[in-house]
């Protein structure tokens, strides 16, 4: 593991005590409550300019959960919002290679991190301040506690109409942490694809979000049916429903279906999704459709 990947949040902190004429004065214990009330202020001055906060949850990984994020935060972007994506599978960041941002750093400015513009969105993540792609992220919660804890308050994000968190999947330390952080204004996707076996675990996301308190705008089935990227026919040749058939028997929205299309992986893969690249495609339609249901959910 690289040093740029362990110390990620030294950068950016402020000396609390800075122009204060009284902290030759102060104890210990009096600066720390002072840095800690400076930190809570800085968090509630961003978050207080972001209308609406999207948590793109799952209950198990391989269902597309980050596609979805990306493509919904384009889609949304496209219908005229100011939008923030903010990556926060820390193991696995799949956002800066999915928007063609591999090799981008983010510059300082005033003591805060400038996120990395693309295609209309400003986006964070841990992608970014690894020093090389191949390296592991080797942490404990506290650690990942801290780092999102930066990646909101300590990253200029301005103005904002949504910020769409693209979680890992599960429910574990990320999630908890941006759920508690967040607070007030959020709300989570979730992604699931028709399968049994991924909505066995996708329930396990809708009892996390209640339990929690947050919101749940809808759920998205992905992967349902196959698109031929030849002639946009669709044909059911997997299981399709299960997503639609489990948000109605848990009582949850249900904000859509994407179909499988090859020409999806081949636009993540080449940095520029099919939101982008195939915009008459019914992919496309069906991210554009969602996006619009969830704009309606989140007023």
């Amino acid at each position: 593991m690289s040093d740029n990947s362990k110390k990620p949040q030294e950068d950016t902190q402020k000396n609390p005590c800075s122009g204060c004429d009284k902290s030759s004065n102060c104890s210990d214990a009096e600066k720390k409550n002072c840095d800690q009330q400076q930190r809570e202020e800085q968090m509630q001055f961003v978050l207080a300019k972001i209308k609406h906060k999207i948590l793109v949850m799952s209950g198990k990984g391989g269902v597309g959960k980050s596609t979805t994020a990306v493509n919904l935060a384009l889609s949304l972007a496209q219908q005229g919002a100011k939008v923030g994506l903010l990556d926060i599978d820390l193991h696995g960041p799949s956002v800066p290679t999915m928007l063609g941002l591999e090799m981008q750093r983010p510059e300082v400015e005033d003591d805060l991190m400038l996120p990395i513009a693309a295609h209309g969105l400003k986006v964070m993540s841990i992608g970014f301040l690894i020093k090389d792609q191949d390296d592991a992220l080797i942490w404990r919660g506290p650690m990942k506690t801290g780092v999102i804890q930066q990646f909101l308050r300590d990253v200029n994000w301005g103005e904002l109409d949504y910020l769409v968190v693209d979680c890992p999947p599960g429910t574990g330390d990320e999630p908890l942490s941006i759920v508690q952080l967040l607070g007030e204004g959020s709300g989570a996707v979730l992604v699931t694809t028709p399968q049994k076996v991924a909505l066995v675990d996708v329930r396990k996301s809708v009892t996390f979000c209640r339990q929690l308190k947050l919101p749940i705008y809808g759920l998205v089935e992905n992967m349902s049916g196959f698109v031929c990227p030849n002639c946009n026919e669709k044909v059911d040749i997997f299981k399709k429903g299960g997503g639609r058939e489990m948000a109605g028997e848990m009582n949850i929205p249900f904000l859509g279906q994407v179909p499988m299309d090859p020409r999806v992986v081949e636009a993540g893969d080449e940095g520029t999704p099919v939101v982008l690249t195939y915009p008459d495609s019914p992919t496309t339609k069906a991210f554009t459709e969602i996006a619009a249901e969830l704009a309606l959910r989140c007023k």
